[in-house]
């Protein structure tokens, strides 16, 4: 009986001081599998750096149904983890906007405004007005995040809106121009994704001037012109500064009008192999692959189905990469495979399926064909890798991120 009693007072304590721990000092034990509640190594950084203080005021409703609930809930949570990991250099307030009018209009200044949510009373569904945002300030500036929505990316909208204001110098990535690539106005949305972290200029190869040595990356996406080899020597002077390039090329293309596969004559290919890279020029089929629309007649009537196409490889299972990371599915239209020929480390990023096969041009598409399993014996290819590692040219080392297609992006 004695002991039993002292079991039970052991246990108490114990629960006492946990709780006490609790309420002083915030920490959490991530058991999900794909660790959900895990900070990113990307967030951790970027805590460890702020030098000014920064505020989060979220504005939630304060008696939201459970689904909604669970979303403050967690963001309290992460909110926590911020302060801690920040060293106190994030700090945050809860706000109920529905506790009166003047709250309200707090809100609704500072860029959140109510969305509508069914809730059940009693036994009917009602609409209900709602607050879930949030306003991060900081000494350069604020950030609004208008909707924190449930099982969101929540932890990548708020270390986007603290990184823009902690950071007063972003990293600078050039984009190539002058070489028939892909317009600004093409990646309208890369732009302007990337331009939340970094800041983007334009590298003109034509120029007499070489490639600044600060810039962190360079990107050239779907070179069609024939590129010059004083050209090419401004990589090689960047990369053995220890830069990083990003070619998404075209090494074959595909015309739908003459249905004809030909080569592309960009200069790349060959520039690449004197690097130890292979680009071949090659079509790489793929029997998990995307549709194309083809118009079809039956009598009178003419109709439009979608037919499979080997030429457009539909990849689902990308590399364990943090540049891949997160991605989910994504067609690579008219792709060349990729090897490593030099003394690289290569990482695979893309790959097709095991049953694919390789192509050399000019070819013709037959858009009808019945393609079979025995017509992919080739075995999974590479069309996306991270080469690093390398020695270029002096002992400085770069590293180059190759797609063997350009037109995904």
């Amino acid at each position: 009986m004695k002991k039993s009693t002292i079991s039970i007072l052991l246990i108490l304590g114990i629960i006492l001081v946990v709780n006490f721990l609790s309420h002083e000092f915030f920490f959490r034990i991530d058991t999900t599998k794909d660790k959900t509640y895990t900070l990113s190594k990307a967030t951790k950084n970027i805590l460890n750096t702020i030098e000014e203080p920064i505020t989060v005021t979220s504005y939630f409703t304060g008696d939201l149904p459970p689904q909604y609930a669970k979303t403050l809930n967690d963001f309290k949570d992460l909110l926590k983890e911020y302060n801690r990991r920040s060293g106190g250099m994030i700090n945050f307030e809860f706000k109920d906007p529905n506790v009166d009018e003047a709250m309200k209009q707090e809100a609704a200044q500072n860029g959140i405004q109510p969305l509508l949510i069914n809730v059940r009373d009693k036994d009917e569904v009602v609409q209900k007005q709602a607050f879930m945002g949030a306003i991060v300030q900081g000494a350069s500036g604020q950030e609004i995040l208008p909707f924190i929505q449930p099982e969101g990316p929540m932890e990548y909208q708020l270390t986007t809106a603290v990184k823009k204001i902690a950071v007063a110098v972003k990293p600078v990535i050039g984009i190539t121009t002058g070489n028939g690539e892909l317009a600004a106005q093409e990646l309208a949305e890369v732009y302007q994704e990337l331009s939340v972290l970094y800041d983007i200029q334009p590298v003109d190869l034509a120029s007499p001037e070489s490639i600044p040595a600060h810039m962190k990356t360079v990107v050239m996406v779907r070179p069609q012109d024939s590129i010059g080899i004083e050209r090419f020597q401004k990589f090689n002077d960047y990369l053995a500064q220890g830069g990083n390039l990003c070619l998404a090329i075209n090494a074959v293309n595909g015309d739908f009008q003459s249905v004809q596969g030909t080569v592309m004559n960009t200069g790349i290919p060959e520039w690449l192999l004197t690097k130890g890279i292979r680009l071949n020029k090659n079509f790489v089929l793929d029997a998990q692959c995307g549709t194309i629309g083809v118009q079809q007649k039956q009598g009178f009537f003419s109709f439009q189905s979608q037919v499979q196409f080997p030429y457009f490889p539909s990849i689902a299972a990308f590399g364990d990469h943090p540049i891949t990371t997160g991605l989910d599915q994504i067609n690579f239209p008219f792709a060349s495979s990729i090897e490593n020929t030099g003394n690289w480390t290569m990482t695979p990023l893309v790959s097709t399926s095991s049953s694919s096969r390789l192509q050399n041009p000019p070819i013709s598409f037959d858009i009808q064909k019945k393609w079979r399993k025995s017509d992919f014996p080739a075995g999974p290819q590479t069309i996306g890798a991270l080469f690093e590692g390398a020695d270029i040219d002096t002992d400085a080392s770069g590293r180059i991120i190759l797609f063997g297609d350009a037109d995904f992006a």
